[in-house]
C-alpha cells in the first residue's frame, strides 16, 4: 500500500468506525469485545485488498456479516453476554431508553434471529440480500424475521420499525 493508499484507508477508518461498531455491537448480541474483535477482523481483511476494492464500507459490511456467522459455527454456542458500550453518544432519553432496551432484547435472541433483524431492519437489506448473505432461502428469513419480531414484542414491547429509523 502507497502512501496515498494508506491515507485513504487511514481517513475510512476514522469516518465510518463509529458506524461500524454499532452494526458489530448489534451483531454480537451486545458484546463489546466481540464487536471490536468483529470490525477490527473486517478492517484488517479491508486493510489487504485495499487497493481493489470498489466499495469499502459494503465490503467491510459483508466481512463482518461472514465473519460473525463462521464465529457462530465454529463455537456453536458461545456464552451471552451483555454489557453497554464504555462510551455512549448524546440522546435523547426516550432514545436512549430505547435503545438499552432494544440491546437486552436482542441479547435474549438466538445468534440466527439477531442477525435477520440487524440485516433487515437496522441495514435495511431486502430480504433476498439478506437470504444471500445467511446462505438460507427467502423464505426462512421471513419466517425468521416473524418469529424474532415476535419475540421481541415479548420480550421488551418495542417496535423494532421505530427504533430502526
Amino acid at each position: 500500500m502507497n502512501a496515498d493508499e494508506e491515507r485513504g484507508f487511514r481517513e475510512f477508518v476514522s469516518a465510518r468506525s463509529p458506524s461500524l461498531m454499532r452494526l458489530a455491537f448489534l451483531l454480537a448480541g451486545g458484546s463489546q469485545h466481540t464487536a471490536e474483535d468483529l470490525v477490527q477482523t473486517a478492517l484488517a481483511k479491508l486493510a489487504s485488498r485495499w487497493e481493489r476494492v470498489e466499495s469499502p464500507e459494503a465490503y467491510v459490511k459483508q466481512v463482518m456479516y461472514r465473519q460473525q456467522i463462521s464465529w457462530w459455527r465454529v463455537s456453536r454456542r458461545r456464552p451471552e453476554v451483555f454489557s453497554l458500550p464504555e462510551h455512549a453518544l448524546p440522546d435523547s432519553t426516550h432514545q436512549s431508553e430505547l435503545r438499552m432496551v432494544l440491546r437486552s432484547a436482542l441479547a435474549k435472541l438466538t445468534p440466527r434471529q439477531r442477525t435477520v433483524l440487524v440485516l433487515r431492519y437496522f441495514e435495511d437489506l431486502p430480504e433476498q440480500e439478506v437470504a444471500r448473505e445467511l446462505g438460507c432461502s427467502v423464505g426462512t428469513v421471513r419466517s425468521t424475521a416473524h418469529r424474532s419480531l415476535a419475540r421481541l414484542r415479548e420480550i421488551a414491547d418495542i417496535n423494532i420499525e421505530e427504533v430502526a429509523r
